[in-house]
C-alpha cells in the first residue's frame, strides 16, 4: 500500500511578502497588478479572502472589494528562493517528490515511514509523526506554514490538505469502507472532475455530494465511473518524479475557482512565463521547445508545444511562444472555456544557442538574439533588487 503526502504552501506568494513586511500580518494582503491597473490577483492573504478576493480576479474588483487592502507586484525571485528551500526539506523525507508548482508537491513517503514513530507504532502513528516532522521544519527553515494530507493515493492526499487549512494536518483514512464513510457527505465538488458547471448539471438530479454518487454506482449514463470512482476515493496512487539532470523548466498555476475568463487567464499565463525566465536564465542554456498546458473545471488536460525558430533563453521568445500557443488553442472569438489550471515551460534544453561553427560574417539574427538575451538579464537583475 503507498503512503502519499501531498504539501500546500499556505498563501505562498503573500506569506513570503510577510517576511519582509511583518507590520502587515493580519492585515488583507493582495499580491498582483496595482488596484487601479489592467491586471489580475497573483494571490492575496486569508483575511483578504474574508473580502471575496481570490486569484485571477481582476485587481480593479480586488480593490473595490476591500479598498483598505494592500496590494503589491508579485516578487519571483523571493518566492523561488523560498520554494527552493521547501524542496530542499521535503527532498529530507524521501528521493520521490512530484512538484505540482511552486508551492505545491506530491511526496511518496512510502519508503520513508519506518525512521518515524518509534518500533511498535502503526502506519499511521509513523505517517502521522513524519507528517508533523515536515511542517514543523519547513515552518523552521521557510518561516512559512504549510498543509498537508497524508493518504493512501493523490486524490485523498490533496482532499487532506484542504481540509484545516491554513496550517492544518490531516491523516486521511486507509481503509476502503473508512473512506467511503469520510467523502459520503462531502460536496462533489472536492473531487478532480467535478468543477462547477459538472456540480451545477447534476443538481436536478439531487446530486450534490460524494454519497449521492456513490449510490448512483458505476454504469450510470449520468456521470462517468471515473467520477464514481473518486467517490469512493479510488485514485492514483503514484508519484511522478523525474531523477537527474533537469529536462525542462516549468510552473503552473491552480486558480482558487474555476474561472472562464479568458483575459485572467492570459494574464497568469504571462506571470508564468516571466518566473519560468527567470529561473531558466539562473544556468547558461538555451530551450529549443515552448509548452503550454490547460486543465479545465472537468479535469481535462492539454498540453501544447512548438519549437522556437532559435534556441532561446530570452523572456521575448518564451512570450511570444507561449501567448501563440494559447491563441491558437482558446482564440478571441472562441466560446468561454472553464479553466482550473495553466502552466507553461520550456524543454529540449541544451548548453549552447546553436551551431558552433566559426563564420566570417555576422548573423543579424544572432545580434538580435544577443539584446534580447542582455535586456532578459538586466530585467532579472531589477527583479532581484525589488526595482520591478
Amino acid at each position: 500500500m503507498a503512503v502519499i503526502l501531498h504539501v500546500d504552501m499556505d498563501a505562498f506568494f503573500a506569506s513570503v511578502e510577510l517576511l519582509s513586511h511583518p507590520e502587515w500580518r493580519g492585515k488583507p494582503l493582495v499580491v498582483g497588478s496595482g488596484p487601479h491597473e489592467r491586471g489580475v490577483v497573483s494571490t492575496c492573504s486569508y483575511e483578504a479572502r474574508k473580502f471575496g478576493i481570490r486569484s485571477a480576479m481582476p485587481s480593479r474588483t480586488a480593490y473595490q472589494l476591500c479598498p483598505h487592502a494592500i496590494f503589491v507586484r508579485p516578487h519571483m525571485e523571493a518566492y523561488q528562493e523560498v520554494s527552493d528551500k521547501a524542496f530542499e526539506v521535503f527532498s529530507h523525507y524521501t528521493p520521490y517528490v512530484e512538484g505540482v508548482s511552486v508551492d505545491e508537491a506530491f511526496l511518496d513517503i512510502t519508503g520513508s515511514l519506518h525512521l518515524y514513530g518509534g518500533k511498535s507504532a502503526s502506519v499511521r502513528e509513523r505517517a502521522k509523526a513524519l507528517g508533523e516532522t515536515l511542517r514543523a521544519e519547513i515552518r523552521r527553515v521557510c518561516g512559512v506554514t504549510c498543509s498537508v494530507g497524508i493518504a493512501p493515493n493523490r486524490l485523498l492526499a490533496k482532499i487532506g490538505s484542504e481540509q484545516n487549512k491554513p496550517n492544518g494536518f490531516t491523516l486521511m483514512p486507509f481503509e476502503q469502507d473508512e473512506i467511503t464513510a469520510f467523502l459520503r457527505d462531502k460536496p462533489i465538488g472536492v473531487l478532480w472532475g467535478a468543477g462547477k458547471k459538472t456540480v451545477e448539471s447534476l443538481k436536478p438530479y439531487g446530486i450534490a455530494t460524494c454519497g449521492d454518487l456513490q449510490r448512483l454506482g458505476r454504469g450510470n449514463p449520468l456521470v462517468s465511473d471515473d467520477l464514481i470512482d473518486m467517490a469512493f476515493g479510488i485514485s492514483d496512487d503514484k508519484v511522478y518524479w523525474e531523477p537527474g539532470e533537469e529536462k525542462s523548466v516549468s510552473r503552473e498555476h491552480t486558480f482558487d475557482e474555476d474561472t472562464h475568463d479568458r483575459e485572467a487567464v492570459r494574464e497568469t499565463l504571462l506571470e508564468l512565463v516571466t518566473d519560468v525566465g527567470q529561473r531558466f536564465r539562473r544556468a547558461t542554456r538555451w530551450a529549443k521547445t515552448a509548452k503550454i498546458k490547460i486543465r479545465d473545471a472537468n479535469f481535462n488536460t492539454i498540453t501544447r508545444q512548438s519549437p522556437f525558430a532559435h534556441p532561446a533563453r530570452d523572456d521575448i521568445a518564451f512570450r511570444e511562444a507561449a501567448l501563440e500557443l494559447f491563441d491558437r488553442e482558446w482564440p478571441a472569438n472562441r466560446k468561454p472555456k472553464t479553466i482550473r489550471l495553466i502552466g507553461f515551460g520550456v524543454t529540449n534544453i541544451q548548453d549552447s544557442p546553436g551551431d558552433d561553427a566559426p563564420s566570417l560574417f555576422a548573423d543579424p539574427e544572432d545580434e538580435t538574439r544577443l539584446k534580447r538575451e542582455r535586456l532578459a538579464e538586466t530585467l532579472d537583475s531589477l527583479r532581484e533588487k525589488g526595482l520591478l
